[in-house]
């Protein structure tokens, strides 16, 4: 028996479920790892150097999907601090310029219509490729009270905004009383159209979605969730309860996820991730290059690779079971997809199918 299942073993099945429990009980620390995994020289050694830098903490649950012997694991990766953060000549603490986009604290706003209200800055674990990795379980960032008062005047008095995407950190880390409170403040001011929750739980801690949340979350509708899936393991029977529960309230789930070299920038395990998450009646809507964040150089994949990825997923599964390839800049998302646009040639244009054929279109310019 693995020290994972032996560990899993001595938790009670009523105390695995109940998310609180999951949350009080995280790894945070090298020892606690031990418990579930036979830590690296190289993450034992990372844990002790980046403690005070990049963050550390993952679920009992989360834990429990990685390979207690293989430091490749994929599950293992994205959560496991790696000597390697400590060398990425070319990241930056705020690759997207939030900051500067901030017209009061954790609002942020690209977009004329619409914004991202970072509600929180905690998770149920921290993710090593974190965009906000500079803010995560910092105190200094922590959201209180009268700060998401703040925010909400704001939008109050910008009646422009029509969209606003609830993040973090993870709005769901909150209790139902307080997120509650927060999406009836929001859905009271007339210009607000759409709420939307950006979540990593149903990935990370799916107990999270209760009934009890949901019958909540439905009395604010419209409401999306957008979660982030990054690997067919974590598409597992907890994860699909949560996303069923989330559906049949009647809530639109999409996923976001980040291509992560070695974890999932191969088309075998995009395609199986993408197909899984379409059974789960999750739509795959983004997937994110890597950002060129500090401590992030080992997940970067070259976008021309990423590209091809893509590329070679087209007319091999369900069109909506392809994401939209993206960079995400200062001044907004920019796809990222093979031209198949060729050209003109007099009163046609010339595209290329996904077999790499070539396919003349009439198409008269007038």
């Amino acid at each position: 028996m693995s020290r994972a299942a032996a560990t899993r073993r001595e938790i009670a099945d009523a105390d695995w479920r109940d998310w609180t429990w999951q949350m009080r009980h995280r790894v945070r620390n090298a020892e606690e790892l031990a418990r579930w995994v036979r830590p690296s020289e190289d993450e034992r050694g990372a844990v002790a150097a980046l403690a005070e830098r990049f963050r550390f903490v993952i679920t009992p649950y989360y834990a429990s999907l990685m390979d207690p012997e293989d430091p490749e694991c994929p599950i293992r990766r994205q959560v496991v601090p790696r000597l390697a953060e400590l060398g990425d000549p070319h990241g930056v603490a705020d690759p997207l310029d939030e900051v500067a986009h901030s017209p009061v604290k954790n609002v942020v706003r690209v977009y004329e219509d619409r914004i991202a209200f970072c509600v929180n800055n905690e998770c149920a674990l921290y993710c090593r490729y974190c965009l906000r990795k500079r803010m995560v379980g910092d105190e200094d960032w922590s959201m209180r009270r009268r700060e998401l008062e703040t925010a909400l005047d704001w939008i109050r008095a910008t009646p422009a905004i029509r969209d606003v995407l609830l993040t973090g950190g993870d709005p769901l880390v909150f209790s139902d009383d307080r997120l509650d409170w927060l999406l009836t403040s929001l859905r009271a001011i007339p210009h607000v159209e759409i709420l939307r929750l950006g979540t990593r739980l149903p990935v990370t801690l799916p107990f999270r979605v209760t009934d009890a949340l949901c019958r909540m979350l439905e009395r604010h509708h419209p409401l999306w969730v957008n979660t982030h899936f990054n690997h067919p393991r974590e598409l597992t029977p907890e994860a699909a309860e949560a996303c069923d529960r989330l559906t049949r309230a009647g809530i639109p789930v999409g996923n976001q996820s980040v291509l992560l070299a070695g974890i999932n920038d191969d088309v075998a395990t995009m395609k199986a991730l993408c197909e899984g998450l379409v059974r789960l009646r999750v739509r795959p809507y983004y997937c994110y290059q890597a950002q060129l964040l500090e401590g992030t150089a080992h997940f970067r994949v070259p976008i021309e690779r990423g590209v091809e990825l893509f590329r070679g997923l087209r007319g091999r599964t369900s069109g909506f079971a392809i994401p939209q390839y993206v960079l995400d800049t200062p001044h907004g998302k920019v796809p990222l997809s093979h031209p198949h646009l060729v050209g003109r040639e007099g009163d046609h244009v010339l595209v290329e199918t996904f077999e790499g054929k070539l396919w003349r279109e009439l198409n008269p310019e007038c």
